[in-house]
């Protein structure tokens, strides 16, 4: 893999470009640079379609909801949705957490990690238990013990579940997901973009990546012709299956040794720098 000042590997062919927001394409206020705003339009005029591929649910969309072109679609909770920003991140596809198989990761866990609490992200909404850190931006969820929260008369009469979130206040952040991968793995999707001690739990086979290459096959688009930025372990499975990607400058140790580059960091704008590049590269091969 090449560092932040190798030259970075860039493909013959771009056909669409995949990018994480949080620490990644957002600098650390959460804004988009002007450089990054241009570059996303100016790859969207030259034909390569964006993807904004997240963690965080539709309705935090707004950071990005004026730079999407084109399509619209957007990948959100780590590839449980996928959503069209141009209708207010209209939920078009859901690849849901089954609620009992949820159950069954929350009694593992708590098990494997007594003072373990949960939060639950539905089509709908978040819903917490009560020693889980409140969300000031959702005033309207419902507190109550996971059992409660998961729980439905009928299957499928409860609105599906994207992912759930397990936060524990004492262990590390990589501790705990190791922890959590060794007693549930085999149930569900665990992985992290916090850097703090909080887990999010898909559906098995649910990922940034898996959710991408759905995307890409409905578009005909193979994964040499994708380029991918990510900076966190949710990341890893997307930057591995992209035929080029870049760790951020500021990247989780798992992710630079997942990406095939290395860019700068989120707040120097390391997803504009490569874009243009591919860019530059584009403009120079045509008028050879």
């Amino acid at each position: 893999m090449t560092s932040a000042t190798d030259p970075l590997p860039l493909p013959p062919t771009v056909r669409l470009i995949a990018t994480d927001l949080d620490g990644t394409l957002l600098r650390d206020d959460k804004s988009v640079s002007e450089r990054t705003i241009a570059a996303l339009a100016a790859a969207e005029e030259a034909g390569i379609e964006v993807f904004f591929v997240t963690g965080r649910p539709a309705r935090w969309m707004d950071v990005v909801s004026d730079h999407v072109h084109g399509h619209g679609l957007a990948i959100c909770a780590n590839g449980a949705a996928v959503v069209d920003l141009h209708a207010g991140g209209k939920l078009l596809e859901v690849r849901p957490l089954d609620r009992r198989t949820a159950l069954d990761v929350v009694q593992r866990l708590r098990d494997a990690a007594p003072g373990t609490s949960f939060a639950v992200e539905t089509a709908t909404g978040i819903h917490y238990e009560p020693g889980y850190p409140p969300f000031h931006l959702d005033p309207g969820a419902t507190v109550a013990i996971a059992e409660k929260l998961l729980y439905e008369e009928e299957p499928g009469s409860a609105a599906p579940v994207l992912k759930l979130l397990a936060q524990h206040g004492e262990l590390t952040p990589d501790g705990f997901l190791t922890l959590a991968r060794t007693a549930a793995a085999d149930l569900a999707t665990i992985t992290r973009s916090s850097p703090t001690s909080l887990l999010e739990v898909s559906g098995l086979g649910v990922s940034k990546a898996s959710t991408l290459a759905l995307c890409c096959a409905e578009r005909g688009i193979s994964t040499d012709e994708v380029v991918a930025f990510g900076d966190m372990p949710n990341d890893v499975e997307m930057l591995t299956w992209a035929g080029t990607s870049f760790a951020m400058g500021n990247a989780h140790p798992d992710v630079i040794a997942a990406a095939s580059g290395r860019t700068v960091a989120n707040n120097d704008d390391g997803v504009a720098v490569v874009i243009e590049r591919i860019l530059a590269a584009r403009g120079a091969r045509r008028g050879a």
